[in-house]
């Protein structure tokens, strides 16, 4: 039952959106050093080997039995139907790029063997449709029964996802029509009408999933569906199960966990599973931006505040405890025993480039940055065929965790993590740029290439840079025709003496040499706004901003409310956070290192 009746405001026509435009990832070439390799390794390796991993644990047998294409019981966790679906719009971001035949042949009989698995009406399911009497555990005995655990919402979110990348990939539509089918459910299933359930998910993500098939469908009551299921959060009555106190399942006892406790607009510290909390931070961002709902983005600024004040690594990890893969207390950010999901890396950056595209604010940018370059790609080796579930900021090479241990993986009974940065990977180019009117914002420094429609005009720009090695990044432009424009390039946080937004962080010791700018090789005088330095001029062909980011290695330490980090400093060198291994150094041996202040880097 509802504590409280809910009406629920119609979406209004789509006359909002986000502020700032990012430009496709499609529109946008990668050549460099750093990002274009791990890029090719993830087309050519990771999404291959991927799919290998589905077919050998049995994930996809769990739809050819749904399907009745063979028999046999259902295989694993009752989350696994993700793991199938975000390789999927991997492998269409990738086939968006690098046009593949057989890599196109192999996924379209996944999607048809995904519909086969679809049940008349739309549910989709496979735990359940295998054999609906005995469930994977978790699953509830009946449809929808168990909300709070299920992951049925959880699952279908991922697949709307996987949907739209491939639709707009390939132009083929039985996957988007599988979608609409389980959507058009969810959509008269719940909802504050007659005969409507209450409800929401315990594993937020079909937010953002239903936002997206609002994009590409029009379908307004996707995006009402989705604001529906946020704003009826924390208000449901017997939402939570009862485990047994001594049960591994009790954590779901308390609503924190999966951020039920509260209503979405009353919550002001990010609680609970971190994964859960960036996905619904992003579906919140998402609704705010097409919606207009102010509150919803004084929620989730506030929120951020949190974070970024007293709750995020100097990686940009997120979720310190691995007891829950939760957040901690204010401050409680262990090093040895810390968590920081891969997944949580991967939320952090879509929260974070939502964030900018609803603010322009420039210090999102600089979290997003630090979360890709250390929390992030940590996640996965240069081979692109092992894992790390975890990635704690320490190790004494013992064993600790249940998803990991001290070196990478080939893949995980829970393997959320390989499928996300799979389907990252091909997407990282379309944080690079954005566009708010004629001005141009470039947000990264990435060497390549970008197709950029400003004010219906179109501007090629490219980047030559080594970056994150070297700090010097050339900026050339190319617009179709002589023109005024605005080209805002972001100082990061680290050139300017902030080590992180929100002050955790703070660099130990000073840098006098300032980061310069010129064009067309005159200099320019550094005036920035919001982290941006904006140049409006008339723009011809050929046109070169050379930006040159100083790159001394710095000292950071944290708040003296972090206990873990009292007198201990980290090392960092541009975006860069140093790791003290102990295959390098003398006697093997790397956690009883001593850095005066004043030894000099």
């Amino acid at each position: 039952m509802i504590l409280m009746t809910i009406l629920l405001a119609g979406v209004q026509a789509q006359v909002a959106d986000y502020p700032y435009v990012p430009v496709p990832f499609s529109q946008v070439q990668v050549d460099d050093e750093f990002w274009a390799p791990r890029i090719e390794t993830n087309r050519t390796v990771t999404i291959p080997f991927a799919f290998r991993k589905n077919e050998e644990t049995g994930r996809m047998d769990n739809f050819r039995i749904a399907a009745g294409l063979m028999k046999g019981t259902y295989q694993g966790k009752r989350y696994n139907d993700t793991d199938v679906y975000k390789v999927i719009e991997g492998a269409a971001y990738s086939l968006r790029q690098h046009p593949d035949p057989n890599l196109e042949k192999y996924v379209d009989g996944l999607i048809e063997i995904i519909a086969k698995a679809q049940e008349p009406d739309g549910y989709l399911y496979t735990t359940r449709t295998c054999d609906p009497n005995h469930p994977a555990p978790g699953a509830g005995p009946t449809r929808w029964s168990l909300l709070a655990v299920s992951h049925e919402m959880y699952n279908v979110g991922h697949m709307y996802e996987a949907t739209v990348a491939y639709f707009q990939a390939s132009g083929k539509r039985e996957l988007l029509d599988v979608a609409i089918e389980n959507a058009d459910l969810l959509d008269r299933t719940f909802g504050p009408g007659p005969g409507q359930r209450a409800g929401t998910p315990g594993h937020q993500e079909v937010e953002i999933g239903l936002v997206k098939l609002y994009r590409v469908t029009g379908g307004k009551k996707y995006l009402r569906l989705a604001q529906y299921f946020l704003d009826v959060r924390g208000r449901i009555e017997g939402f939570m199960p009862h485990y047994p106190a001594d049960s591994p399942w009790s954590v779901y006892n308390d609503p924190v966990q999966v951020q039920a406790h509260k209503p979405i607009l009353e919550q002001d510290e990010a609680v609970g599973h971190a994964v859960r909390a960036a996905y619904m931070f992003s579906g919140i961002a998402d609704v705010a931006a097409l919606t207009g709902n102010e509150t919803y983005v004084k929620a989730i600024d506030r929120l951020w505040d949190d974070v970024v004040g007293r709750k995020i690594y100097i990686t940009g990890g997120i979720g310190a405890l691995h007891s829950h893969e939760s957040f901690g207390k204010a401050y409680e950010l262990p090093n040895l025993t810390a968590y920081n999901e891969t997944c949580a890396a991967i939320g952090n950056v879509l929260w974070n480039h939502r964030l900018f595209l609803l603010h322009g604010d420039a210090k999102y940018l600089d979290v997003l940055e630090r979360t890709a370059y250390n929390g992030l790609i940590s996640g996965v080796s240069l081979s692109g065929d092992l894992f790390f579930y975890p990635n704690p900021l320490s190790s004494d090479g013992e064993f600790r965790f249940n998803q990991g241990s001290t070196e990478r993986s080939p893949w995980f009974e829970v393997a959320c993590c390989p499928g996300n940065v799979a389907r990252f990977l091909p997407s990282f180019p379309g944080y690079i740029y954005a566009c708010r009117g004629d001005t141009l914002y470039v947000n990264l420094f990435v060497a390549g290439r970008g197709k950029v429609d400003l004010a219906g005009r179109e501007v090629t720009v490219r980047q030559q840079t080594r970056y994150p090695w070297e700090g010097l990044i050339r900026i050339v432009l190319e617009p179709d025709a002589n023109r005024e424009f605005t080209v805002a390039i972001r100082i990061p946080g680290w050139a300017r003496d902030e080590a992180m937004p929100g002050g955790l962080y703070r660099f130990l010791d000073r840098n006098d040499t300032q980061p310069t700018l010129k064009i067309n090789g005159d200099e320019t005088t550094l005036n920035i706004s919001d982290g941006f330095m904006l140049v409006r001029r008339t723009w011809t062909g050929g046109d070169t901003i050379e930006l040159n980011l100083p790159m001394p290695v710095r000292r950071i330490v944290a708040d003296e409310r972090v206990q873990a980090d009292r007198g201990r400093v980290a090392l960092q060198r541009g975006p860069l956070v140093y790791c003290a291994e102990w295959c390098d150094q003398p006697g093997k041996r790397a956690s009883n290192l001593l850095l005066p202040d004043d030894v000099p880097l």
